[in-house]
């Protein structure tokens, strides 16, 4: 079980008064404090923990934000920041004596520059809404998570979030132009603008990634990418993960960049066929959903390119999607597939880490030796063109002894990817659920240097405290 800090015996005699100066600061419905109301803000998509917040806040603007800041700071009361909830790592678990600034109200578009090709919208704006507001003039917003229908761009921001189309265009840092963000002491600063490459250090860098933890974002400006006049997809089947994953380092090895890879093994096919009928070939242990983009002549020639590499691995299945149609529910298999696999277990974490894709073949054998070691069933789907793992370990949440093997294989296999040369966290962020593996990944130097940035922005250590760090360390 992850542990949490103890609360603030003051803060908790106080919460009466605290409540009390925040409905003075949002008139209205804008404070939640009864304790059925708050039961929706005691976890996040990592539903195993669970903590009942103070209160939750819901602003409108950035100025109420900044009022609510500098009261947070006058009193030491703890802020953790809550978009749609979505996060998969914790990262926005409660905290007993703190408020939960939740930015669901602020779901406003600001502006929409098709000339510059970027738009300003609030951090409670999901990220599908972005392109839903730019279809029409045949643009998109190109990162796409999973939860791309409910989770908001400032926890994009603050996770760097990627999705299925990341090997192409990148994750949330490499199409973000600037932020309105407010530190602790309740200061508005803008970062970046709606222009290229703005001048002095990387503040918009900083800022993304960093979990809510330096500052909090309340205004995002984006890119926005002209359409492609189309893509289709293939779908390629394999006798085996090993074979699957020599596969996508051939397909990277050669120069080719689809617009995207992904890899599902056979219980993600089987669950995700189940939920989505895409036609997928229940025979193959291992199913690889290549995409392309372009012009008419020009997915031809990637498909062709991609299909002799494919071939030489002997696949079981190759089949290229023929229509919209049949793409749609190649992807609605795809991107349903979390929800799938929660048709056929009780319960399952959803880990998150990053390998070089030339050591595919090899991760995915030993994870699969460390999931019968641990009694256990696991579904592979990830991306794996960049080489972003996304292990769904399965348990049932009421049996502890089940729940903690779960946990120390996902901790297992998160070790594994940064032996093998990757990182913890490829787009979940650290949040709570990595927080004691951080010192798997960097030296006490290192961990000390975040510390001291992080005491910069947040000297009292009171934006999403207990995240990240392991809590030793952060014992304030």
């Amino acid at each position: 079980m992850i542990a949490q800090t103890a609360p603030k015996p003051d803060i908790l005699a106080r919460r009466d008064e605290i409540v009390a100066a925040l409905r003075a600061l949002l008139p209205g419905d804008g404070v939640i404090a009864e304790p059925r109301r708050l039961k929706p803000y005691e976890t996040d998509g990592l539903s195993a923990y669970r903590q009942p917040p103070l209160a939750v806040v819901l602003p409108e603007t950035t100025e109420q934000v900044a009022a609510i800041l500098r009261y947070c700071s006058s009193v030491g009361l703890r802020v953790i920041p809550r978009g749609a909830g979505t996060s998969l790592s914790g990262g926005a678990l409660p905290l007993a004596d703190a408020v939960v600034v939740g930015m669901m109200r602020m779901n406003a578009i600001l502006d929409i520059d098709y000339a510059d090709r970027c738009a300003t919208v609030q951090a409670g704006v999901t990220n599908l809404a972005i392109t839903g507001a730019v279809s029409a003039e045949g643009f998109f917003y190109a990162p796409d998570p999973s939860s791309q229908l409910a989770c908001m761009i400032g926890g994009n921001v603050g996770m760097n979030s990627g999705g299925a189309h990341c090997l192409k265009y990148g994750v949330t840092a490499n199409n973000l132009l600037g932020l309105r963000i407010v530190t602790i002491e309740g200061e508005i600063i803008d970062i970046g603008g709606a222009h290229l490459d703005a001048a002095g250090y990387d503040w918009l860098g900083l800022i993304t990634g960093s979990e809510g933890m330096l500052a909090m974002v309340t205004e995002v400006t984006v890119r926005i990418l002209r359409a492609p006049e189309g893509a289709r997809a293939m779908l390629v089947g394999y006798g085996s993960n090993e074979v699957a994953g020599a596969c996508v380092d051939a397909i990277i090895g050669a120069g080719i960049i689809p617009v995207a890879l992904e890899f599902m093994d056979k219980p993600a096919i089987h669950a995700c066929e189940a939920f989505a009928h895409a036609g997928y070939p229940m025979d193959a242990e291992a199913l690889l959903i290549i995409e392309v983009e372009g012009s008419v002549a020009e997915q031809d020639a990637l498909l062709a390119r991609i299909g002799d590499i494919c071939r030489r691995f002997d696949p079981v299945s190759l089949r290229v999607s023929q229509s919209a149609a049949e793409s749609t529910a190649i992807w609605k298999g795809r991107k349903g597939a979390f929800g799938a696999v929660g048709r056929i277990s009780p319960d399952y974490l959803c880990m998150d880490g990053t390998i070089p894709t030339s050591r595919l073949p090899e991760t995915l054998r030993r994870i699969g030796e460390m999931t019968e070691a641990a009694r256990l069933k696991v579904c592979n789907i990830f991306h794996a063109g960049d080489g972003n793992l996304h292990p769904l370990i399965m348990f049932d949440a009421n049996d502890p002894d089940s729940f903690h093997r779960a946990e120390m294989l996902g901790a297992d296999i998160l070790k594994l990817c940064v032996e093998v040369g990757g990182c913890l966290t490829g787009e979940h962020g650290v949040g709570v659920e990595k927080r004691d593996l951080m010192s798997v990944q960097f030296s006490a130097p290192e961990l000390d240097q975040q510390r001291a940035l992080k005491s910069a922005f947040d000297p009292g250590w009171l934006l999403n405290p207990a995240k990240v760090f392991p809590l030793l360390a952060e014992a304030k």
